[in-house]
């Protein structure tokens, strides 16, 4: 529960650069994520190159802070892995919380950004990292030691909890 109540958004990092080890292993924590029937339909592109970096705020208009991040990590979904169509985005989407959790416990910080539904996300990164059609990126997870604190939060809100029923349902 630790790194659940620890992870934010953190959208300002330092210079320092993030080691591979602590790459690795965030990748890792993605790769353990539970998905369909256990088809696994995602890869990971490790996104290092200024240069790069420094050109997908002019794809994403909500990722400035990825020209400060020394690295980015994009998940793609494969729709050719599929075996339970459709439920790539799931799975993604696990892996990718997954890994936003692991980024807490190596110490370091980041933010979710959509890139999939947003055609016009998805075709230009695809683009920019020469990405195949049959893959598509889903989400992009600027990574960086933070230069900002922010507290625990406790998002929990028991009005929002039905047993059984929708409130004011049949017993």
């Amino acid at each position: 529960m630790d790194a659940i109540y620890k992870r934010r958004s953190i959208r300002k990092y330092s210079t320092r650069p993030v080691p591979r080890e602590s790459i690795e292993n965030i990748i890792r924590a993605g790769m353990n994520a539970p998905s369909a029937g256990n088809q696994q339909p995602w890869h990971f592109i490790v996104i290092e190159r200024r240069k790069v970096l420094d050109e997908i705020p002019n794809i994403h208009p909500h990722a400035e802070m990825v020209r400060q991040a020394p690295v980015s990590i994009l998940v793609c979904g494969d729709l050719s892995m599929e075996t339970h169509t459709g439920y790539w985005v799931q799975d993604c989407a696990a892996a990718t919380e997954n890994m936003l959790l692991a980024v807490v416990s190596e110490g370091l910080g980041s933010v979710w950004l959509g890139v999939h539904p947003r055609h016009d996300r998805v075709e230009k990164l695809r683009r920019l990292l020469n990405i195949p059609d049959h893959v598509v990126p889903f989400s992009l997870l600027p990574i960086g030691f933070p230069a900002e604190k922010k507290g625990r939060k406790d998002e929990f809100h028991p009005e929002r909890i039905h047993f059984n029923t929708w409130k004011g349902g049949a017993s």
